[in-house]
């Protein structure tokens, strides 16, 4: 285990020596890599490696910390006056549920029903578009209340979609789903899998990054 410095973090490295002709990194956790590499490379060469990928590193750490974290919990006000997001816009809360009488807990409640039927509207209308263009078709499309994933799909062609993405902006929830309909054929993050997302879809990353920086604003 080797400890390296990048950009203000502190970076630990297993290294795992073996029979390879190159040395590659993997990381499963933030902050934490894992050094795949040729039996004899020296220690300082490793080092000089995972600096290189010094920035890639830390970015996706930051990405993987938010979803660790999960979404960041929402202060009701008093009187139901609270703002939440619907597809990319601020609503106060009783523009989007009857908010008389109510309790916290069941205005939680209520409006956590609102988004998923939002969602599953939403998500229907959209994703016949993009069926058509990639050629597949879901066994099933289920929305479901995830703290770590946008969505998802099984082996078995079985979609899922998280609730929240109701308070993303359509074009977000459009690459939610362009995604998850490519893994129908493309099980893993491979060129192929991004290159078949990009072709419907050139500027994803935009859609991650908005994920990424908003996600945890958009919960309940």
């Amino acid at each position: 285990m080797i400890t390296i410095y990048i950009q203000g973090q502190t970076v630990k490295c297993h290294i795992e020596f073996g029979k390879r002709k190159k040395a590659s990194i993997t990381m499963d956790l933030p902050y934490m890599v894992t050094i795949k590499a040729p039996n004899g490379t020296d220690e300082e060469v490793l080092r000089q490696l995972v600096m290189q990928h010094g920035p890639e590193i830390i970015e996706k750490s930051a990405r993987m910390q938010q979803v660790l974290d999960g979404p960041q919990a929402k202060e009701y006000e008093q009187e139901g006056r609270g703002t939440f997001l619907l597809f990319g816009k601020a609503h106060a809360l009783h523009e989007l549920i009857p908010v008389e009488g109510l309790t916290e807990e069941e205005l939680r409640a209520n409006l956590k029903k609102f988004y998923f039927a939002e969602c599953k509207r939403m998500i229907g209308q959209r994703i016949t578009r993009y069926q058509q263009e990639l050629k597949v078709k879901p066994k099933s499309i289920e929305i479901v209340d995830s703290p770590t994933k946008w969505g998802s799909c099984s082996w078995d062609k079985k979609l899922t979609f998280n609730y929240r993405l109701a308070m993303a902006p359509p074009e977000v929830m459009d690459y939610v789903i362009i995604h998850e309909l490519c893994h129908i054929h493309h099980m893993n993050h491979d060129r192929s899998f991004w290159r078949r997302v990009g072709s419907i879809m050139p500027d994803y990353k935009e859609k991650e990054d908005y994920l990424m920086r908003n996600g945890r604003a958009m919960t309940l």
